[in-house]
């Protein structure tokens, strides 16, 4: 096993190891999902958002792709692709970090200290630039909709295989669809 491959492996163990819900796509190590939580004492603080990582072949010494795949209203995250704009990952990256690194130093430091100066997020720049209390109010609006631990973006915590029975049943498309998002 070559070394990039060696430490692919422990990056990811080692953040399986720590709070950090991870799941992984196929059998490979280069694709994976993440749950993670906004920052306490943040306006994302109760968010959850699942962020898909993609590592390259040449990770550590190239950065991993990183990005949102449930809304977040932020100037430095786009709104559609949930790509990010951080220079630690897209610009400075060091083989000294990893991913821990990222999920605990580099994203809650993203959310926790926005910078509409270089925004991927123009509408959400200029909100938080003219009128700080409603930039506050719309990122309150999108964790709500968007990231909820309960939302359509996380699996249900426990499911169970207890059938329903023909009353509890509902075939109607109605409860199929549920409400749009807004």
């Amino acid at each position: 096993m070559s070394s990039p491959s060696k430490r692919r492996e422990m990056d990811l163990m080692k953040l399986m190891m720590s709070d950090h819900k991870v799941e992984m796509v196929n059998d490979g190590m280069h694709e994976f999902f993440v749950d993670f939580h906004g920052p306490k004492e943040s306006l994302y603080q109760g968010g959850v958002w699942r962020i898909r990582v993609e590592l390259p072949d040449a990770y550590p010494y190239k950065s991993p792709s990183i990005g949102f795949l449930n809304k977040i209203y932020h100037p430095n995250v786009d709104e559609t692709s949930g790509s990010i704009c951080l220079d630690v990952i897209n610009q400075t990256w060091s083989p000294m970090f990893d991913l821990v690194n990222v999920f605990e130093v580099f994203l809650p430091q993203l959310l926790l200290y926005p910078n509409p100066s270089d925004p991927l997020n123009g509408e959400a720049a200029a909100l938080m630039m003219r009128d700080k209390a409603a930039y506050e109010q719309r990122v309150k609006e999108y964790c709500e909709r968007h990231a909820k631990q309960n939302s359509a973006t996380a699996p249900p915590e426990d499911s169970s295989d207890v059938e329903l029975s023909d009353d509890e049943y509902d075939s109607s498309d109605e409860a199929v669809v549920g409400k749009p998002d807004l």
